[in-house]
């Protein structure tokens, strides 16, 4: 019996190549949902996957609302006719017009946006205004990513200015701890707790001073089972979707299946212990050390010593490979490594037999 990644009409795929497996996308899904069944409080981030088609899978499931990085991920989500898209990113400069016509023209889906200091929020605010609108907006916390965001301790001001802003309303608050990354659970647990504690008192706080509820979204994939266990919180995992190495290493509490990967041909045999394939930094993210940026299935003796644009060169401790054999690779990090295709070769019962657009990597689609 084939390993399922074996592509049995491998001859009429060009490498590099991205592939995606649609049964192990949708299994991933399923995962998710047991995490957490109240499809209400999924709100799943594409960064990872920048496709209309894998989006559509998550709506068949139910989920309808998401969180995006970018303009162009925003008007994907419009495109396929998703009611809610949380650009989790504060606009600045030309982007706050840019969101302003994704507004005006998808009036169908709801888009929202981050905030965390006032300057922005009134130029948002002022520009809204002049549009005919009011906004949705999410205040950002620091809750110890130190990305983005403004500390919890300081929101409340924040949030009484914001109050004069007639262009923007404040729907909740928006607590990432992509800083969490630690292998024990317990361990990711405990800082986890922490962090989203001073959130939740930034939340009832502003609750009972103004007489109002808020939403809260937190976490990414490390910590959203910690957050699915909290009621009152919207989850936003995204790599979930796919899968890579470097999460299958570091959450083993989380049994998603590897979706997507990269296939690649040997196309030279420079030495008697090395082999070259077509993987360069143009095909796989390369922010990691070069041991730490692709495994291969069917190869996993295979070392990686050097890489450029176009080729990837790996030690072979028993030289027994051809040119032209093919490798199946698993990213250690799968969403940069989406952004650098075009497009993602569907493959189905060992066949490939259809190509779909990753096409939010783009900056602009229309808008």
């Amino acid at each position: 019996m084939s390993d399922w990644y074996t592509i049995e009409n491998i001859d009429q795929l060009d490498t590099p190549a991205l592939v995606v497996y649609p049964d192990r996308v949708k299994e991933n899904i399923r995962i998710l949902k047991s995490f957490v069944p109240d499809v209400n409080r999924l709100r799943p981030h594409v960064k990872t996957n920048k496709c209309a088609e894998v989006c559509k899978l998550m709506m068949d499931a139910g989920i309808y609302k998401f969180k995006c990085a970018t303009i162009a991920e925003a008007e994907m989500l419009a495109l396929i006719g998703a009611p809610d898209a949380l650009l989790a990113y504060q606009p600045v400069g030309p982007k706050v017009s840019r969101l302003i016509e994704l507004i005006q023209k998808f009036p169908s889906t709801v888009f929202s946006c981050l905030i965390d200091n006032i300057e922005s929020a009134t130029s948002l605010s002022e520009q809204a205004v002049k549009n005919g609108l009011r906004i949705p907006v999410y205040m950002d916390l620091n809750v110890g990513m130190n990305r983005t965001g403004i500390l919890p301790e300081h929101s409340l001001e924040l949030f009484n200015k914001c109050g004069d802003l007639k262009g923007i309303e404040i729907k909740g608050l928006h607590a990432y701890d992509g800083h969490l990354r630690d292998s024990d659970l317990e361990i990711r647990r405990a800082k986890c707790d922490e962090g989203f504690n001073k959130a939740k008192v930034l939340k009832q706080e502003i609750e009972k001073q103004f007489g109002i509820s808020l939403i809260m979204i937190a976490g990414g994939t490390p910590s959203f089972p910690i957050h699915a266990q909290r009621q009152e919180v919207e989850c936003s995992p995204g790599t979930f979707i796919f899968w890579d190495k470097g999460y299958q290493k570091m959450l083993p509490e989380q049994p998603f299946l590897l979706a997507a990967l990269v296939a690649t041909r040997v196309i030279s045999k420079p030495g008697e212990d090395i082999i070259t394939v077509d993987l360069g930094h143009k095909a796989i993210a390369s922010e990691n050390p070069i041991t730490n940026r692709v495994y291969f299935l069917n190869a996993p003796d295979l070392q990686p010593v050097g890489q450029s644009e176009e080729h990837l060169v790996l030690k072979a401790s028993v030289n027994s490979f051809s040119v032209g054999d093919v490798l199946y690779g698993v990213p250690h990090h799968i969403c940069p490594t989406v952004a650098l295709h075009e497009t993602m070769a569907v493959v189905e019962n060992h066949q490939v037999t259809d190509s779909w657009q990753v096409v939010s990597r783009k900056r602009k689609i229309s808008v």
